[in-house]
C-alpha cells in the first residue's frame, strides 16, 4: 500500500492487526494473533523496551499489590514453568525482568517497534483499514486495532500555578528518570497519599533530609508483610498451578483466594475483631475478603473501617497527626485499597511533617517551594507528585483516535466512556480496547483480566475471519444497554460513595464523572461476555463485502 499526492510514493506496511502497547496486555495479544492464529500483528510501543506500566513507574518503593504466584501469566504452562519469583510481592526491577522474560521467551521483540507513540489513528472506510501514525511521522496500516495502553499509564500532573516557577526539581511518580533521584540532603514535598504515595514515602523518608507529606485524601492502608519466598512455597506454587488458575477464575477480583461466605454483621464484636486481626497480620488485600458484605453493607464496612483507624492510631505516636490520618471520609475499599511497608511508621519519624491540604489547601507553588492558602510556606528542594493517573480513559484518548465519518473518541466519550462489554466502542469498526472501561480491569488482579480479554478478542477475530466478515463493533442501542448495567452493579456496593475515587475520574479536573469499571465480578463478567460470543456477538454489527448484519 502506499500513499502520497503530488509527491514521491511512500510505501505503508499493512498489517493484519496493530497493537499499541508493550505490557502485559500487548504482550499476550501479539503472541495470540501472530503464534495461535497465523496474523501478520505488530506491536507500537511509546516505550524503548517492553513492560508497559512497568517500563514507566520506577519510583521508590514500586512494588506489585497483587502476590507475585499470582501475578503472572497462566496461559502457558511451559511459561509459567520457567520463572520463578524472589518476594511475596514483587518489586518493579523484578516485575520488568519477567515481562522481558515473556518477550525473550515467546520471542515477541522481532514483531515490536519501540520509541513508537501513536499519535493519530484513522478508520478508513473506503478500505476498511485502520491508519496509524506515530511520533515521528511513520505510519502503518491495518485491519484490526488493539490497544493495550494500559489502564493507569497516562500520568495526570496536577496544573497547580507557579508549577514550573519552581527553581527546583519536581518529578512525577508515573514518569520516573532511570537514572533515578537523589533525595540525601534534599528537602522533599510530596503532593499525594494514594497507593504511589504510600509505597514511596518511606523509601524517600529513609534518605530525604526532611520529607513534607501534603494530604488532601486520607486512606486506608494494609500491611503487605512482604517476605521473600521459601523454596516450600515456590516448589508448592508450581506444582499447583493449575489449581491457583482455577481458584483465580472463580473469585470476583481474580486473587486466588475465596471472599468469606459470613456477614460481618453475623458474628460478636470478639469474633469479628478476631478475624480482622488474623487477616491484618496475615497482611495484603485478603482483609477486603474477610466478610461478603463489606463493599455492599455500611453498617458491614464500618466495622473493617474502623478496624484500620485503630489500628492506625496505635501505630502513629502523635495524637495530632494520627487524627489527620484516620480522618477517612469514605468507605473501605471503595478507592484502591492500597497496601504499604511502613507507611503510617513513617510518621513517626522526626524527619517527616504531615500537612493537611483538605483544611489549607495549597495556594500555588513558588520559586522556593509550596505556599498554603494560609500563607504558611514551606521551602522544597524536590516536590514529588504522586498524583496518580488519568485512570481507563486518557492513554486512550491521547492516541487521536478517529472513527467512523469523522468521529473523534473524544467526542463519543465526551459524557464519559461509552463501551460494550469494555471491549468495543460504537463508530470505531475493528477496534478493541483491552481492559478497556466497563470491563473488571483495575478491580481485579490484572493478568486474570488481560489474559480473559486477549482470548476474547482472539477468538472474535477468528470467528470473524472464517465467517468472511470485514468488520465489526457494536451497536449504540448494545452500548447503552451495557452501560446502564455497568451502573447499576456499581451502585449496588458502596464504590460510588467514595466521590473522589479515580475510578469516577474525580482526580482530573473536568473528566466526567462516570463509574468506569465493571463491579460485577470476574465470573459473572467472563460469563456475559461467552454467552454474547456463543449467541453470534449478540449486539454487535458486522459486514461483510455486500452484506450488513446486526447479531
Amino acid at each position: 500500500m502506499s500513499e502520497g499526492a503530488g509527491r514521491k510514493a511512500v510505501e505503508v506496511p499493512v498489517h493484519d492487526a496493530l497493537i499499541v502497547g508493550a505490557g502485559f496486555a500487548g504482550l499476550y495479544q501479539l503472541h495470540a494473533l501472530r503464534d495461535r492464529l497465523g496474523l501478520s500483528a505488530h506491536v507500537l510501543e511509546a516505550a524503548d523496551g517492553v513492560g508497559g506500566t512497568w517500563w514507566w513507574n520506577r519510583y521508590p518503593g514500586a512494588r506489585c499489590d497483587s502476590e507475585s504466584h499470582a501475578y503472572a501469566f497462566y496461559f502457558s504452562e511451559e511459561l509459567l514453568q520457567s520463572w520463578e519469583w524472589s518476594e511475596r510481592y514483587p518489586e518493579q526491577p523484578e516485575i520488568l525482568r519477567y515481562l522481558n522474560h515473556v518477550a525473550d521467551r515467546l520471542d515477541l521483540r522481532r514483531d515490536i517497534t519501540f520509541n513508537a507513540r501513536v499519535t493519530s489513528a484513522r478508520w478508513d472506510a473506503e478500505d476498511n483499514l485502520w491508519h496509524v501514525t506515530t511520533a515521528d511521522g511513520r505510519r502503518r496500516a491495518a485491519t484490526w486495532l488493539i490497544t493495550a495502553v494500559g489502564c493507569l499509564s497516562s500520568a495526570n500532573i496536577p496544573d497547580i500555578p507557579g508549577r514550573d516557577d519552581f527553581a527546583g526539581r519536581w518529578v512525577h511518580t508515573g514518569h520516573w528518570p532511570h537514572e533515578g533521584v537523589d533525595f540525601a540532603g534534599q528537602r522533599v514535598g510530596m503532593i499525594g497519599t494514594g497507593s504511589t504515595g504510600i509505597q514511596a514515602a518511606p523509601v524517600i523518608a529513609g534518605s530525604a533530609a526532611h520529607l513534607t507529606v501534603f494530604q488532601r485524601t486520607a486512606n486506608y492502608s494494609i500491611p503487605a508483610r512482604n517476605t521473600p519466598l521459601t523454596s516450600a512455597f515456590k516448589r508448592w506454587a508450581k506444582e499447583n498451578a493449575a489449581e491457583i488458575r482455577e481458584a483465580m477464575h472463580a473469585t470476583g477480583n481474580g486473587h486466588p483466594w475465596p471472599v468469606s461466605e459470613r456477614s460481618a454483621l453475623e458474628v460478636d464484636d470478639a469474633e469479628r475483631e478476631a478475624i480482622f486481626r488474623a487477616a491484618w497480620e496475615k497482611g495484603g488485600l485478603r482483609l477486603r475478603a474477610t466478610f461478603r458484605d463489606i463493599l455492599t453493607d455500611r453498617r458491614a464496612n464500618d466495622t473493617a473501617a474502623e478496624f484500620i483507624r485503630a489500628r492506625i492510631r496505635e501505630v502513629v505516636k502523635d495524637p495530632k497527626t494520627a487524627a489527620m490520618l484516620t480522618d477517612i471520609d469514605h468507605p473501605f475499599a471503595t478507592k484502591r485499597p492500597p497496601i504499604d511497608t511502613g507507611y503510617f511508621e513513617t510518621f513517626n519519624r522526626d524527619n517527616v511533617t504531615l500537612v493537611d491540604v483538605r483544611a489549607d489547601p495549597i495556594e500555588r507553588i513558588t520559586p522556593t517551594g509550596i505556599r498554603l492558602k494560609s500563607g504558611a510556606e514551606h521551602v522544597l528542594d524536590i516536590i514529588v507528585f504522586a498524583t496518580g493517573f488519568d485512570a481507563m480513559t486518557g492513554a486512550l484518548l491521547r492516541m487521536g483516535i478517529t472513527g467512523r465519518d469523522g468521529l473523534a473518541l473524544s467526542d463519543a466519550w465526551a459524557a464519559g466512556p461509552r463501551t460494550q462489554l469494555g471491549l468495543q466502542v460504537a463508530g470505531f469498526p475493528n477496534m478493541f480496547t483491552v481492559t478497556g472501561p466497563g470491563s473488571p480491569s483495575v478491580l481485579t488482579n490484572m493478568p486474570v483480566a488481560i489474559e480473559q480479554h486477549v482470548e476474547w478478542i482472539t477468538d472474535c477475530i477468528a470467528a470473524m475471519r472464517a465467517r468472511g466478515v470485514a468488520t465489526i463493533e457494536p451497536t449504540e442501542e448494545a452500548c447503552d444497554r451495557w452501560v446502564a448495567h455497568v451502573n447499576d452493579v456499581a451502585n449496588a456496593t458502596l464504590m460510588p460513595q467514595a466521590g473522589h475515587s479515580w475510578y469516577l475520574g474525580a482526580n482530573v479536573p473536568g473528566k466526567p464523572r462516570v463509574f468506569m469499571p465493571y463491579a460485577g465480578g470476574m465470573p459473572a463478567y467472563r460469563r456475559i461476555c461467552d454467552e454474547v460470543a456463543a449467541a453470534g456477538y449478540e449486539g454487535f454489527v458486522t459486514t461483510g463485502a455486500r452484506t450488513r448484519v446486526t447479531a
